[in-house]
């Protein structure tokens, strides 16, 4: 599919009146933007414009997520806290629980902070880099839709739940590690479908054991009726470390939900008994280590910066031009963006022109429609 540019400015514009066009004080509307366009500053297009519309638009539109959220404080304590979100906006969710547990961490060295009854909150190395540039290390994971299976099983029983760590550095870039348990996502599945690419081998397990293979809409379909699943990372069994994402997942569903008493696993569905949707009930946690409290945030940062330096310059495989640390590949697409826009695919061209014509936000013109 062709894909047009569009700039900074009109899709940052846009998509925040867009946001309060549906309902978001425009304060929060501009959170949600700022985090749903880092995804494709970062050139993570599975989760920036391409999900604007069906995931928060038409969710709010269906009434199963509040475009006004209502932070509630459950619990408190100098190092941690407990949140409601009641269903609110998850980057607004999120970006304030960040900033809880940065603040706690720069007065007491850690911060910890526990939310439920959340809704999608965006890529979750937002957070951690809130968190890194605040000179701390920071950790963030969430729930989601049960879509993926255990080792030896065939059934989705927990979500994709990334769990994501950002280190400060003294580079360019800090060190930021985000990636789901499993080995694709739902949005990359759903991005093959828009884009007309077929599933990767091994990511997803049929109900018979087999690897489900060709197209992404018709594997889409099977994820969501239950005749498939996503694998963990490692892939199917055991032979390449299977138990490994399928470890690493359920330590992000326990976190993501036993100490707020959230919901998990197949009550995050977003439907009740009679098949009618509902809220997500997501549960997210975020963690803030202040590197002051340490030895200090300079030495952190090169130190940091000399691990991932003497990484890179390492023996590279033949055929090789370089060696990658986390971050890097994002921070350089970046920079081939940042004076150009994102590139937007002809299925999300469409959904942008239906949301303003629905909003009535005719001031604005798309250049593919020039």
């Amino acid at each position: 599919m062709a894909k047009v540019i569009l700039d900074w400015k009109t899709a940052t514009d846009f998509i925040t009146d867009a946001f309060v066009g549906a309902g978001v004080p425009r304060e929060d509307a501009e959170i949600c933007t700022d985090v749903l366009l880092e995804s494709d500053r970062r050139g993570i297009e599975s989760h920036g414009c391409n999900r604007f519309k069906p995931v928060y638009i038409d969710r709010i539109k269906a009434g199963i997520q509040n475009p006004v959220t209502n932070f509630e404080i459950v619990k408190e304590t100098p190092t941690t806290a407990v949140i409601d979100g009641h269903h609110g906006m998850g980057q607004v969710i999120g970006y304030r629980a960040m900033e809880m547990a940065i603040a706690k961490a720069k007065e007491y060295g850690m911060g910890m902070v526990a939310v439920r009854n959340s809704c999608h909150y965006g890529i979750a190395g937002y957070y951690a880099t809130m968190a890194a540039k605040a000179g701390c290390i920071g950790m963030t994971g969430t729930n989601a839709r049960p879509s993926v299976a255990p080792t030896f099983g065939v059934e989705g029983m927990f979500g994709t739940n990334p769990y994501t760590v950002g280190i400060p550095t003294d580079e360019e870039f800090d060190f930021i590690f985000d990636c789901a348990t499993s080995i694709t996502q739902n949005g990359k599945v759903e991005y093959y479908e828009r884009i007309g690419e077929e599933v990767h081998p091994g990511t997803i397990i049929g109900e018979d054991g087999s690897p489900v293979e060709g197209d992404a809409g018709v594997a889409l379909k099977k994820i969501r009726n239950g005749t498939a699943a996503l694998t963990t990372l490692g892939g199917i069994g055991e032979a390449l470390g299977g138990y490994k994402g399928y470890g690493f997942a359920l330590i992000v569903e326990l976190l993501s939900c036993a100490l707020q008493d959230g919901w998990y696993g197949k009550d995050l569905d977003g439907k009740d008994a009679d098949g009618n949707i509902r809220p997500y009930h997501l549960g997210h946690f975020f963690i803030a280590i202040d590197t002051e409290h340490f030895l200090g945030e300079a030495l952190c940062r090169k130190k940091a910066g000399d691990v991932l330096r003497a990484v890179r310059a390492s023996k590279k495989a033949p055929g090789a031009e370089r060696i990658y640390t986390a971050g890097e590949k994002e921070y350089e697409i970046w920079l081939s963006r940042k004076d150009s826009g994102v590139p937007i695919n002809e299925s999300v061209q469409k959904e942008m022109i239906n949301v303003r014509n629905e909003l009535g936000l005719t001031q604005y013109v798309f250049p593919w429609e020039k």
